[in-house]
């Protein structure tokens, strides 16, 4: 067995709270990151994560369910903080004992970290600003993923980088920071992780492995771009709150400026309140993903992908991919 001492020293402080044999978590990517890929990556040492997106209850139960069948590993549960059966889900997870869920899309609600820890699970949450941060740490996060705007899919609007200065010196000694966002070699991993980090999260890097669902058409959109058609969506109103995404540009993105459109002006005559005009455009990107990752449809769907996706040249099994990482990693450790 390959052993990478100098990494894996660095990750042991974010494998051992994972319950992984490295600190690399797979972003929760809708459609993608499902029980194929969740439980690939748990077997090939990294920890998956099911995205749960706008799953109801029982779909979760089945994903879940069907995902243990595949790997007796650790794996963890991505939801939505604006999902509306939230403390539903929650449930869902405590009943299968999964020991870590990951609260995405805003600032957990009211009682939703002491639901979460009530199961004796772990609660992740993701921090874009130093102040978020330490609010959600001491509210009960037992870690952070701190994500860059080079991420596929919902971002914020600081680079990586910068979030990584910002704050792994002022938190990561005394607690777990995972980094995120534009991650595609085992070079920049190691770099974060001298920085503090206690792991990293990638998610584009793992959407065309061979065990992921996606259609062959949605892979070969992803080996054909270059970083630079990564591109976040606009703000087309700004009483409509819209977290930007980052996606390859096609019909799909264009569209999605149709529907904001579309949303403000009813939000304008007041027929549907702000939390439901955001759920629309939640299950907007739902739709859009799945005729891209599912039906293969990579002109009108959404292409979700970080600007990593310029590094994405072939299909590799997972198992293959994290000893590429991880040997990059050690390579540049040991050159320092």
């Amino acid at each position: 067995m390959t052993t990478y001492p100098k990494t894996e020293r660095l990750m042991a402080r974010g494998a051992a709270f994972l319950g992984s044999e490295t600190a690399i978590l797979c972003g929760a990517m809708s459609w993608v990151s499902e029980r194929n890929l969740v439980s690939a990556i748990s077997n090939a040492g990294g920890f998956g994560v099911i995205a749960c997106g706008a799953m109801t209850p029982e779909l979760l139960d089945t994903e879940i369910a069907a995902t243990r069948a595949l790997t007796d590993k650790p794996f963890g549960a991505n939801l939505i903080t604006m999902h509306p059966q939230l403390f539903d889900l929650i449930e869902v997870c405590g009943k299968h004992g999964v020991g870590h869920v990951v609260l995405a899309g805003g600032i957990p609600p009211k009682g939703s970290v002491e639901a979460i820890k009530a199961h004796g699970a772990k609660v992740i949450c993701f921090a874009p600003t130093l102040a978020l941060a330490k609010k959600l740490l001491r509210s009960g996060a037992d870690a952070l993923v701190i994500e860059g705007m080079e991420a596929g899919g919902h971002i914020g609007p600081v680079s990586t980088s910068v979030l990584a200065q910002e704050m792994l010196p002022e938190l990561a000694e005394d607690h777990l920071i995972f980094v995120a966002g534009g991650i595609g070699r085992g070079q920049a991993i190691a770099g974060y992780l001298e920085m503090g980090a206690a792991g990293v999260q990638l998610g584009t890097r793992f959407a065309c492995a061979s065990e992921s669902i996606a259609h062959p058409d949605f892979k070969k959109a992803f080996f054909r771009a270059s970083a630079r058609d990564a591109v976040a969506s606009v703000q087309v109103d700004p009483r409509l709150p819209v977290i930007p995404v980052r996606a390859l540009k096609n019909k799909g993105t264009e569209e999605f400026t149709r529907k904001q459109i579309e949303i403000a002006g009813v939000l304008d005559r007041e027929e549907i309140g702000m939390e439901e005009a955001q759920l629309q455009i939640e299950h907007y990107w739902a739709g859009a993903l799945r005729r891209a990752v599912i039906d293969g449809d990579v002109e009108n769907g959404s292409l979700m992908a970080g600007q990593s996706v310029g590094m994405l040249k072939e299909e590799e099994p997972v198992a293959a991919i994290i000893a590429k990482l991880m040997a990059q990693s050690e390579e540049a450790l040991a050159r320092r």
